[in-house]
């Protein structure tokens, strides 16, 4: 048999593709408020990646109440750096939109752009912050923190204190070690 060479195809995954079969149950509506959905997921993560050059190169847009514009603004006057993974473990890591720590005033920054419509939550941010102190092994309690959400032309900011990061971090540490436990015994 000889198979046919599919290079060009956009992604690995067809949006009516076999292991996502449940648009087989979809009536015309359905179809198309799923494809809406997926669609918004494909911009966000066009519009991360983009944020995300701009940010590197340094390139500021128009100072304008538009979320995309202030997120990226804020990340270059803070010098922040984009798209940075933080890594506990195998079972715990994750990519902050952009972060920054001050070794000398022990200050983290962490800034999140939400492209969608779901409500965002803080605790994101926070798991990161725990990230960034394990991985970096930085003391919450002797740190300042500011996390910030751009979504809906607004930003939610929130100012935690240590001991509620240290607290994420603990269940980070207790967490991993239990799955660790659950993965010897499979």
């Amino acid at each position: 048999m000889k198979w046919n060479d599919h290079f060009k195809l956009p992604s690995d995954h067809a949006f009516l593709g076999a292991s996502k079969f449940a648009w087989l149950n979809d009536d015309v509506d359905k179809l198309r408020r799923r494809y809406v959905r997926w669609m918004a997921v494909q911009r966000g993560t066009e519009l991360h990646d983009l944020a995300a050059k701009l940010i590197k190169l340094g390139i500021e847009l128009p100072q304008t109440s538009k979320t995309f514009d202030q997120y990226v603004n804020d990340a270059i006057g803070f010098r922040m750096r984009p798209e940075q993974k933080l890594y506990y473990s195998d079972n715990c890591f994750g990519t902050a939109d952009a972060i920054v720590y001050d070794e000398k005033t022990k200050f983290l920054r962490i800034h999140d752009l939400k492209t969608g419509e779901t409500p965002a939550h803080m605790q994101q941010l926070m798991i990161y912050a725990a990230l960034f102190c394990l991985e970096y092994h930085q003391k919450p309690a002797q740190m300042g923190f500011e996390l910030r959400i751009y979504q809906s032309n607004e930003i939610d900011i929130a100012n935690p204190a240590g001991e509620e990061i240290f607290t994420i971090m603990d269940k980070i540490i207790q967490f991993d070690k239990v799955l660790n436990n659950i993965k010897g015994e499979l």
